[in-house]
Protein backbone atom coordinates (compact mmCIF):
# COMPACT_ATOMS: atom_id res chain seq x y z
CA UNK A 1 0.00 0.00 0.00
CA UNK A 2 2.87 2.40 0.73
CA UNK A 3 4.05 2.07 -2.88
CA UNK A 4 0.60 3.08 -4.08
CA UNK A 5 0.81 6.22 -1.93
CA UNK A 6 4.17 7.01 -3.49
CA UNK A 7 2.71 6.67 -6.98
CA UNK A 8 -0.63 8.48 -6.67
CA UNK A 9 0.57 12.01 -5.94
CA UNK A 10 3.48 12.09 -8.43
CA UNK A 11 1.35 10.60 -11.20
CA UNK A 12 -1.38 13.16 -10.51
CA UNK A 13 1.21 15.96 -10.72
CA UNK A 14 2.51 14.68 -14.05
CA UNK A 15 -0.99 14.14 -15.42
CA UNK A 16 -2.16 17.62 -14.34
CA UNK A 17 0.91 19.31 -15.83
CA UNK A 18 0.64 17.50 -19.17
CA UNK A 19 -3.13 17.98 -19.36
CA UNK A 20 -2.81 21.71 -18.71
CA UNK A 21 0.05 22.04 -21.20
CA UNK A 22 -1.93 20.34 -23.96
CA UNK A 23 -5.47 21.61 -23.25
CA UNK A 24 -5.07 24.69 -21.02
CA UNK A 25 -7.42 23.03 -18.53
CA UNK A 26 -7.08 20.89 -15.42
CA UNK A 27 -9.89 18.36 -14.96
CA UNK A 28 -12.06 18.72 -11.87
CA UNK A 29 -11.94 14.94 -11.58
CA UNK A 30 -8.18 15.14 -10.98
CA UNK A 31 -8.43 17.58 -8.09
CA UNK A 32 -11.39 15.70 -6.59
CA UNK A 33 -9.50 12.40 -6.88
CA UNK A 34 -6.48 13.95 -5.15
CA UNK A 35 -8.66 15.12 -2.26
CA UNK A 36 -10.34 11.72 -1.92
CA UNK A 37 -6.98 9.91 -2.16
CA UNK A 38 -5.64 12.14 0.61
CA UNK A 39 -8.50 11.10 2.87
CA UNK A 40 -8.13 7.42 1.98
CA UNK A 41 -4.38 7.37 2.58
CA UNK A 42 -4.45 9.61 5.65
CA UNK A 43 -4.38 6.63 8.07
CA UNK A 44 -1.14 5.46 6.40
CA UNK A 45 0.55 8.83 6.81
CA UNK A 46 1.07 8.63 10.53
CA UNK A 47 -0.41 12.11 10.91
CA UNK A 48 -2.31 12.87 14.09
CA UNK A 49 -5.60 14.75 14.00
CA UNK A 50 -3.89 18.08 14.64
CA UNK A 51 -1.44 17.62 11.77
CA UNK A 52 -4.22 16.37 9.50
CA UNK A 53 -6.18 19.51 10.37
CA UNK A 54 -3.15 21.63 9.37
CA UNK A 55 -3.06 19.85 6.01
CA UNK A 56 -6.76 20.58 5.58
CA UNK A 57 -6.17 24.21 6.59
CA UNK A 58 -3.40 24.54 3.99
CA UNK A 59 -5.70 23.15 1.30
CA UNK A 60 -8.61 25.33 2.39
CA UNK A 61 -6.50 28.48 2.51
CA UNK A 62 -5.13 27.85 -0.95
CA UNK A 63 -8.62 27.19 -2.28
CA UNK A 64 -9.85 30.53 -0.92
CA UNK A 65 -6.80 32.41 -2.23
CA UNK A 66 -6.92 30.55 -5.54
CA UNK A 67 -10.60 31.32 -6.05
CA UNK A 68 -9.99 34.98 -5.25
CA UNK A 69 -7.19 35.02 -7.83
CA UNK A 70 -9.53 33.31 -10.30
CA UNK A 71 -12.17 35.94 -9.56
CA UNK A 72 -9.68 38.66 -10.49
CA UNK A 73 -8.80 36.78 -13.69
CA UNK A 74 -5.20 36.15 -12.64
CA UNK A 75 -5.35 32.35 -12.85
CA UNK A 76 -7.73 29.71 -14.17
CA UNK A 77 -10.26 27.91 -12.02
CA UNK A 78 -8.50 24.60 -12.60
CA UNK A 79 -5.25 26.10 -11.33
CA UNK A 80 -7.01 27.34 -8.19
CA UNK A 81 -8.40 23.89 -7.41
CA UNK A 82 -5.16 22.10 -8.35
CA UNK A 83 -3.03 24.24 -6.01
CA UNK A 84 -5.53 23.60 -3.20
CA UNK A 85 -5.34 19.82 -3.70
CA UNK A 86 -1.55 19.96 -3.78
CA UNK A 87 -1.47 22.05 -0.59
CA UNK A 88 -3.76 19.49 1.06
CA UNK A 89 -1.20 16.76 0.40
CA UNK A 90 1.89 18.80 1.25
CA UNK A 91 0.48 20.46 4.34
CA UNK A 92 1.18 23.63 6.22
CA UNK A 93 4.87 22.91 6.87
CA UNK A 94 5.71 22.60 3.15
CA UNK A 95 3.28 25.21 1.83
CA UNK A 96 5.61 28.22 1.72
CA UNK A 97 8.40 26.21 0.10
CA UNK A 98 5.95 24.82 -2.43
CA UNK A 99 4.60 28.26 -3.33
CA UNK A 100 8.14 29.56 -3.78
CA UNK A 101 9.18 26.68 -6.04
CA UNK A 102 5.94 26.84 -8.07
CA UNK A 103 6.32 30.63 -8.45
CA UNK A 104 9.90 30.33 -9.70
CA UNK A 105 8.90 27.59 -12.14
CA UNK A 106 5.86 29.60 -13.23
CA UNK A 107 8.01 32.65 -13.87
CA UNK A 108 10.46 30.61 -15.93
CA UNK A 109 7.58 29.05 -17.88
CA UNK A 110 6.09 32.49 -18.55
CA UNK A 111 9.41 33.92 -19.78
CA UNK A 112 9.93 30.88 -22.00
CA UNK A 113 6.43 31.10 -23.51
CA UNK A 114 6.76 34.85 -24.12
CA UNK A 115 10.00 34.15 -25.99
CA UNK A 116 8.47 31.15 -27.81
CA UNK A 117 5.58 33.31 -28.98
CA UNK A 118 7.96 35.75 -30.69
CA UNK A 119 9.49 33.01 -32.84
CA UNK A 120 7.94 31.90 -36.12
CA UNK A 121 6.26 28.53 -35.76
CA UNK A 122 7.23 25.92 -38.40
CA UNK A 123 4.28 24.65 -40.46
CA UNK A 124 4.61 21.13 -39.07
CA UNK A 125 4.03 22.49 -35.55
CA UNK A 126 1.15 24.78 -36.57
CA UNK A 127 -0.89 21.64 -37.31
CA UNK A 128 -0.55 20.53 -33.69
CA UNK A 129 -3.45 22.28 -31.98
CA UNK A 130 -1.88 22.35 -28.53
CA UNK A 131 1.40 23.79 -29.80
CA UNK A 132 -0.43 26.40 -31.88
CA UNK A 133 -2.46 27.33 -28.79
CA UNK A 134 0.71 27.72 -26.71
CA UNK A 135 2.17 29.87 -29.47
CA UNK A 136 -0.85 32.18 -29.60
CA UNK A 137 0.05 35.52 -27.99
CA UNK A 138 -3.52 35.93 -26.78
CA UNK A 139 -3.48 32.60 -24.93
CA UNK A 140 -2.81 32.34 -21.22
CA UNK A 141 -0.05 30.49 -19.46
CA UNK A 142 -0.64 26.83 -18.51
CA UNK A 143 0.37 27.45 -14.92
CA UNK A 144 -0.66 23.92 -13.95
CA UNK A 145 2.70 22.85 -15.39
CA UNK A 146 4.53 24.89 -12.73
CA UNK A 147 2.09 23.82 -10.01
CA UNK A 148 2.54 20.14 -10.85
CA UNK A 149 6.34 20.33 -11.15
CA UNK A 150 6.49 22.27 -7.89
CA UNK A 151 4.40 19.57 -6.25
CA UNK A 152 6.74 16.89 -7.55
CA UNK A 153 9.75 18.79 -6.22
CA UNK A 154 8.27 19.28 -2.76
CA UNK A 155 6.95 15.71 -2.48
CA UNK A 156 10.42 14.57 -1.47
CA UNK A 157 10.03 16.62 1.73
CA UNK A 158 6.50 15.43 2.51
CA UNK A 159 5.21 13.23 5.31
CA UNK A 160 4.14 10.75 2.64
CA UNK A 161 7.69 9.86 1.70
CA UNK A 162 8.64 9.49 5.36
CA UNK A 163 5.59 7.32 6.07
CA UNK A 164 6.34 5.05 3.10
CA UNK A 165 9.95 4.67 4.23
CA UNK A 166 8.81 3.62 7.72
CA UNK A 167 6.27 1.17 6.31
CA UNK A 168 8.81 -0.53 4.03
Amino acid sequence: MSYLVLAIFPLAMIFGAIWDLTTMTIPNMLTAALAVAFLLFLPLSGLGWQDAALHAAAGGLMLVIGMAMFGFGWIGGGDAKFVAAIALWLGWSELLGYLLVASILGGALTVFLLWFRTMPLPEVLVRRDWIARLHDRKAGIPYGVALGLGGLWMFQHSVWLEAAAHAA
